[in-house]
């Protein structure tokens, strides 16, 4: 059993040893793609780079628009949005993501081979089987919603202060591209790394408007999306920014303060269900149990 459990580890570290080395070449791949059309490398500089971006990533990102022929359109632009609310566009896209999908399933398969010899039935290995690829087909898309929502939730925590330091700027008499400048460079995180891809596009052309939307469009929060409605509204009717912007801080803030609450008055349900099988039972043995057992010994006639 103990060679078993070393097969299994150390099967388990080389593929993650191996995503982790494809994953990183196809991250540089990509970002030494718009590197080379800029700069023009010479074959010598190409040659210089690792065999991970030069060789396996280029298979990698085939595999992933070979496995996107059998893959509903539908599927591909959930998966597509999913990458960009989670903030990781900008280092995979669809055919990676696909790519990686399918060396989970090869990873499951390669663990089910090594383990499946202690396993006797095959009732056994076939529970095993579907354990295993229920894990590579979900455990990707899990992880992957997880990061969705945490970072949203941090986006909610941080946007009421980010709008009362835009507040403070702009009454301060800065202009919003420059609050928002100031702002993010004031409050790191995601929301700040969002408003500075927002301000980056407005300096190259796109209109303010436009801009917003795309913010909107890329964070999916419903907080962020109100505000931004609220300040193109602001713009179009020409409403003082400062004004509309104390609005939505003070409206932020009674959000906030709504959803701690909310999570307060859902904390006595939630302890219904360990206090009734975790801790009452224990309770239940410490306080009756020698008082069951004198009565056992009463009535079994030991005592008399």
């Amino acid at each position: 059993m103990s060679e078993l459990m070393i097969a299994v580890v150390a099967s388990a570290i080389a593929i993650g040893v191996l995503t982790f080395y494809i994953g990183n070449g196809v991250l540089r791949a990509r970002r030494s793609s718009s590197r080379r059309l800029a700069s023009l490398q010479t074959r010598d500089e190409v040659l210089s780079t690792g065999i991970s971006e030069r060789a396996i990533a280029p298979v990698i990102e085939g595999l992933g628009k070979f496995a996107l022929r059998f893959t509903p359109q539908g599927w591909v632009n959930k998966a597509q949005k999913k990458l960009v609310y989670a903030g990781m566009a900008d280092r995979m896209d669809g055919n990676t993501w696909a790519a990686f999908r399918i060396m989970a399933l090869i990873g499951v398969l390669v663990m089910f081979f090594v383990v499946q010899s202690a396993f006797g039935t095959p009732i056994q290995k076939l529970m095993l089987f579907g354990v295993l690829m229920g894990i590579g087909f979900v455990g990707p898309e899990a992880i992957l919603n997880r990061r969705i929502d945490e970072r949203r939730k941090e986006m909610e925590k941080s946007l009421p202060d980010l709008i009362d330091l835009l507040v403070i700027s702009v009454e301060a008499g800065l202009g919003f591209e420059a609050a928002m400048a100031r702002v993010t460079q004031a409050v790191p995180g995601e929301l700040s790394r969002e408003f500075t891809r927002t301000l980056q596009e407005t300096r190259v052309g796109v209109s303010r408007h436009k801009a917003l939307r795309a913010l909107a469009e890329r964070t999916d929060v419903d907080d962020l999306n109100a505000f931004v409605l609220a300040l193109i509204q602001a713009d179009q009717f020409g409403v003082s920014i400062a004004r509309m912007l104390r609005v939505q801080a003070d409206e932020m803030r009674v959000r906030r303060r709504q959803r701690a609450q909310e999570k307060a008055f859902a904390a006595p349900v939630k302890l219904v269900f360990p206090l009734v099988l975790c801790i009452f039972p224990s309770m239940f043995v410490v306080l009756l149990g020698p008082a069951a057992i004198n009565i056992a010994t009463v009535f079994g006639g030991d005592g008399i």
